[in-house]
């Protein structure tokens, strides 16, 4: 097994936007501003969930890390405009739409005095992370071309297997859908540890030896939701029974690396806010340390 066994005993507890305060001593903590695969999906049954696409925020001591730039990386980056100069290091699983449709509307990258590091491994086709950023901003599908943006903006290719070091912060990264160049996170600070997972692929009959050793006992895993539960859409009162690859996966993946805390993102933006509401509560039933992001929710870690 890995020899980075995180040497925190705290669980983490789960609060809203409203628990945390200002002036909080909290040192490592997650925010999630974007909780939808695919699509956007805003509506009056999106609303306790939300419907923004994948983005997720962690303050790691005194480093801005930013995990996809979905829609949520817009709602973001207007939070950030009243804390100005901002310096964030941003990094993608993949450059899926619902990875990166927010960056275009992300106000604070048009900002000189700024300053963005932007993360990425190369695209099946070779692209770099910063030629697929530029390409959706290109006249004639989006007016504004990544040149206006008068922050600065430093982009790094990233490889599987690689750890970036920033001061006291270290990420580890490895591949977890080698076809979709999609990339895991493991974010560790003063030993204690957060996994970002969110593109995986699915092994038939085997779990993800690259996905067990990134999570070895972290105190935080978060993973996609399954897209569909079961061939009727109705939840089973028994949660194994639901038939999705990548929910059995998530069960293991969490059993067989020793997580301390599930959470679980990406939902299908056709899954409403009651039958979220359902989700949890079966999932719960069984695995009470598992639990579905909402955005604004805010994981404290130390």
């Amino acid at each position: 097994m890995p020899d980075f066994a995180p040497a925190a005993t705290k669980l983490p507890t789960f609060h809203t936007k409203a628990d945390m305060v200002t002036g909080s001593t909290v040192d490592f903590f997650i925010q999630f501003w974007g909780v939808r695969g695919k699509i956007s999906s805003p509506g009056k049954n999106t609303i306790r969930y939300g419907g923004n696409t994948s983005c997720v925020e962690m303050r790691v001591g005194k480093k801005r890390l930013i995990f996809d730039g979905g829609t949520g990386l817009r709602v973001l980056g207007n939070k950030l405009l009243s804390q100005m100069p901002v310096e964030a290091h941003l990094f993608f699983t993949n450059c899926h739409w619902d990875n990166i449709q927010g960056f275009p509307f992300f106000t604070p990258a048009f900002i000189p005095g700024n300053c963005f590091h932007i993360y990425g491994a190369a695209a099946s086709n070779g692209s770099s992370m910063e030629q697929r950023l530029a390409r959706q901003m290109q006249p004639p599908t989006f007016p504004v071309p990544i040149q206006v943006m008068q922050s600065e903006l430093q982009f790094y290719s990233l490889t599987s297997g690689e750890k970036v070091s920033l001061d006291d912060v270290t990420v580890e990264m490895v591949s977890l859908n080698s076809l979709q160049s999609s990339m895991g996170y493991r974010v560790t600070w003063h030993g204690y540890s957060v996994v970002y997972a969110t593109a995986r692929s699915l092994n038939h009959n085997r779990l993800d030896d690259n996905l067990l050793r990134l999570a070895y006992k972290a105190d935080l895993l978060i993973l996609d939701a399954p897209y569909r539960i079961s061939a009727d859409k109705t939840l089973n009162s028994d949660v194994l029974h639901w038939q999705d690859e990548i929910w059995q996966t998530s069960i293991a993946t969490a059993k067989a690396a020793d997580v301390k805390q599930v959470v679980i993102s990406r939902y299908n933006p056709d899954y409403d806010d009651d039958f979220l509401d359902q989700m949890e509560e079966r999932i719960q039933s069984t695995f009470p340390s598992h639990s579905l992001a909402r955005e604004g929710m805010i994981v404290p870690i130390f």
